[in-house]
């Protein structure tokens, strides 16, 4: 989810109202603290997976300081119950500093603190793939840990080494249900475009897509379009009705507005956006191509608590972090994770059952060539004109 500019929210000690969760804009602050001595008494239930020497990380991370910050383009009302539940588990750590960037700039600003020597960020998490292939790929930007959680998770959790799987965000197509009725409501990009033909007036100028000039519409349209054989057909139908938009955010509320009648390729808060809308707006899967943008974290090798940030990461590939995790709004991966009331978004098994194995495409964490890029975006603009 991208964000229009920085912000930070110091998540501290104490329960959350659902209020105060859905905007977070205050700083939540605990009247005093452990001495040092209380802190070192304190015992950690460790899964009896864990090997021998972990109960060293969580020695290290009682020296800490009780802080942890994170970089990510990630929602504060995501967070929330698992900075609680975190919390819980490992009650030294009192300060969880969460920073809003959007997608690229998780990664500038960490580059460029640590080429300053001023790094602050102990956790980075984004969904931009692009992006993480090209952090990862730089020598010694990324601490070097294999978590004791990874032999319960499936394959694809482990894009690339030392980056690990928050969660998997499905893409969606969304419309307005005043503006279009139960039979012009597309399943699919394939069907959206048949819809077009059938009824070129009601689509006229009333389509959004995510624009391939960005990070994100790059990444999902490209992976798209490879998957589909009748992608390219489909498209020439489609763009000439479309207009592109640069975020999420700004294509829910303009098809919730009914500048839009239907949008394609959006991000994950989409998945809630029904209930937010009073079912104005639904939100569904794309039945002949399911991108699955993976939300990459990973510990960068600066981390000034990364003992802190391995039980962080641990925690939210665990099975009780994963179940926080849907409970936040986010689709939980790990096996056997069932969808949270608190949200009902969708978990990665539920997709699979709607849309199917063989129609899940798992978004690469590659960066494309220039020239691959340019004549992409170069044959997509071509039908736009």
């Amino acid at each position: 989810m991208e964000r229009p500019s920085p912000r930070a929210t110091r998540i501290r000690k104490g329960r959350i109202t659902a209020s105060v969760a859905a905007a977070l804009t205050v700083t939540l602050t605990a009247c005093g603290g452990p001495s040092d001595s209380e802190i070192a008494a304190m015992t950690v239930e460790l899964p009896t997976s864990y090997p021998a020497d972990y109960q060293q990380i969580v020695d290290q991370s009682k020296s800490e300081g009780g802080e942890l910050t994170i970089y990510s383009n990630t929602d504060q009302e995501n967070w929330v119950p698992i900075f609680e539940a975190f919390e819980e588990k490992y009650p030294w750590v009192s300060s969880v500093n969460a920073t809003n960037l959007d997608s690229d700039e998780v990664f500038q600003r960490t580059l460029s603190e640590q080429a300053t020597g001023s790094a602050q960020a102990d956790v980075v998490v984004s969904n931009a793939a692009e992006a993480w292939g090209d952090f990862a790929e730089r020598p010694g930007t990324l601490l070097d840990y294999t978590s004791p959680e990874i032999a319960a998770l499936p394959n694809f959790a482990q894009p690339m080494p030392n980056v690990y799987v928050l969660s998997v965000d499905p893409i969606t197509v969304a419309y307005n249900t005043a503006l279009l009725p139960e039979d012009e409501q597309p399943t699919g990009i394939h069907d959206l475009a048949e819809l077009v033909r059938s009824d070129p007036d009601t689509f006229d100028g009333k389509i959004a897509f995510r624009d391939v000039k960005g990070a994100f519409g790059f990444t999902v349209t490209s992976a798209f379009m490879e998957h589909s054989p009748t992608a390219w057909e489909d498209m020439a139908t489609i763009l000439p009705q479309a207009r592109p938009e640069t975020s999420t955010g700004s294509m829910l509320e303009k098809v919730t507005s009914g500048e839009y009648a239907v949008a394609f390729f959006m991000g994950a808060p989409a998945l809630t956006a029904e209930d937010r809308t009073g079912g104005l707006l639904k939100a569904g899967f794309i039945d002949d191509g399911q991108p699955m943008l993976r939300r990459g974290i990973g510990i960068p090798s600066s981390a000034p608590h990364s003992a802190t940030a391995k039980l962080f990461l641990d925690y939210v590939l665990s099975e009780e972090g994963q179940h926080k995790v849907s409970e936040g709004g986010l689709t939980a991966y790990r096996p056997g994770i069932e969808r949270s009331p608190e949200s009902d978004v969708p978990t990665y098994d539920d997709v699979l059952d709607e849309v199917g194995a063989e129609n899940v495409i798992q978004i690469p964490y590659t960066k494309t060539p220039e020239d691959e890029s340019d004549a992409f975006v170069a044959r997509w603009k071509s039908l736009l004109d």
